[in-house]
């Protein structure tokens, strides 16, 4: 709790004395009541004549929330009837539980309905979904009331929110509690801290390592190369290097400063002349500087983002390219093999071919055994020469003429494996001949489809390092000279 109160003594002069009291207290539930109607422990101090209230902040805080489902839709912190408590007693806003499901930066900021006490209501909360398990974010609600400068509110944060450090500032900078929006602002620059952009810079030295891996630019130091290209490493690091990107989205925040200096309007509108002294115009003023201050730095950070993003998207781009060369180089690998794979199936069935003709061979022999087994050559075998039932053949005669077999059937066996080796010679130079060409074509082919691919992702003509100056190229026609300037 934070009140401010003044002091003032009438001598022969007038002097303003401001004192600051700043309290904390571990809150039980028996005393949770006590705390919120002010009462026993809690109930305001007797002031002094002479001595009047400014200002002040009354909170019922939770700090580093460690509850899993702290930030669950349709989940609360507190006891229903405590919450609905809290809420009627401290004057904030009912909206606060319909937005208990909202994710990512949210701010809003209206009056309520009651023209006798006016407050200025706001709810200003962030929240993701578990990781690890855990649910993240942070929430503040806080209603100012205008007759009493006083601002009442609820804070709750998990243990990877700035609600800790931001309680801390807000207590350093008790003398302009005055403000409703202080804790506010406080909060969106522990948000908006150089941590952001430490990231952005950090991913755009990760984005580099990539373009160096992929499209070999040259703008890394040698120890920050990759050791070796590995598709899906480098995949997965253009997947992290896109998120880390877009950590914090400039555009929300931008939203969320805008609606900031809508609030800041409200309040200067319909505080009190007699609250609206030198100080709180003067850190109204600074308030409102220093969310202009953000707007610009975010609007900045946005088209850096953006670089970043369209770079990405370029480098992975150029990675599918490189992966659908790949592949195709792979698919024509397979297609080299099939078309080896059909040759040798060929030429197998040419030697079963091989094999037939061999076969081929005896027939001249089996052949001329069938001439000379016919009538032409008798062997004096049969009835005719002696005892019918006689078939010893005792009185059979060679014919003189037996030679003609011989010299008829080897050398025609000679001419035929001759002829046959002399046509399975020229098959196999025939063959010798087709692979190599087979080979020069697959090589050519998959030159070409390799041209065709890197000439549709990048201009081999002249890249950024590739050390060739600027200079003016003339391509000459019939009766014209054109000239192109390269940038």
């Amino acid at each position: 709790m934070l009140t401010n109160a003044s002091l003032s003594k009438k001598k022969q002069a007038t002097w303003r004395f401001s004192i600051t009291r700043c309290e904390e207290h571990s809150l039980t539930d028996d005393e949770f009541e006590n705390f919120l109607n002010r009462r026993g422990a809690f109930a305001p101090p007797k002031l002094n004549e002479g001595v009047k209230l400014l200002d002040g902040i009354r909170l019922v805080v939770q700090k580093n929330a460690s509850h899993k489902d702290t930030f669950t839709p349709l989940h609360i912190s507190l006891q229903p009837d405590a919450y609905e408590s809290m809420v009627r007693t401290l004057h904030l806003p009912f909206r606060a539980i319909e937005g208990n499901s909202i994710v990512g930066p949210f701010f809003w900021c209206s009056h309520d309905q009651d023209e006798n006490d006016r407050h200025l209501q706001i709810i200003f909360r962030k929240s993701d979904v578990r990781k690890k398990g855990k649910t993240r974010g942070w929430e503040i609600m806080l209603s100012y009331s205008y007759k009493t400068g006083i601002t009442t509110g609820f804070v709750k944060g998990t243990e990877s929110s700035d609600i800790v450090d931001s309680l801390k500032n807000l207590t350093a900078c008790h003398a302009e509690a005055g403000h409703p929006l202080l804790l506010p602002i406080i909060i969106l620059s522990h948000d908006l801290s150089s941590g952001s952009d430490i990231r952005q810079r950090n991913t755009r030295d990760w984005l580099r390592r990539l373009e160096n891996a992929i499209t070999m630019r040259n703008e890394i130091e040698e120890r920050e190369v990759y050791a070796e290209f590995d598709v899906d490493g480098i995949n997965r690091d253009l997947v992290e290097c896109h998120s880390q990107v877009l950590w914090k989205r400039p555009q929300a925040y931008q939203e969320i400063v805008k609606e900031i200096k809508e609030a800041m309007q409200k309040f200067i509108e319909y505080v009190p002349d007699e609250r609206l002294t030198k100080t709180l115009k003067a850190l109204h003023s600074s308030t409102l500087s220093r969310l202009d201050f953000y707007r610009v730095k975010l609007t900045g950070m946005e088209h850096y983002c953006h670089t970043t993003l369209e770079r990405l998207h370029i480098q992975r781009q150029a990675l599918y390219n490189i992966m659908a060369q790949k592949e195709s180089k792979l698919n024509l690998e397979m297609a080299a093999q099939q078309r080896r794979l059909a040759h040798a199936s060929k030429r197998d069935g040419t030697a079963m071919k091989t094999l037939s003709l061999l076969g081929a061979v005896f027939l001249p022999g089996t052949f001329m055994a069938s001439v000379f087994s016919m009538t032409f050559f008798d062997f004096n075998v049969g009835p005719n020469y002696g005892d019918p039932s006689d078939s010893s053949g005792e009185g059979a005669q060679v014919s003189k003429e037996l030679w003609l077999y011989f010299v008829v059937t080897v050398p025609l066996t000679l001419i035929i494996v001759l002829f046959w080796y002399f046509i399975d010679r020229r098959r196999e130079k025939r063959y010798a001949v087709e692979d190599a060409e087979i080979e020069k074509g697959i090589d050519r082919m998959e030159k070409d489809i390799l041209a065709i691919m890197r000439k549709k992702t990048i201009n081999k003509a002249v890249t950024w390092n590739s050390g060739v100056p600027l200079q003016l190229i003339a391509a000459r026609s019939t009766g014209t000279k054109e000239v192109d300037r390269m940038t």
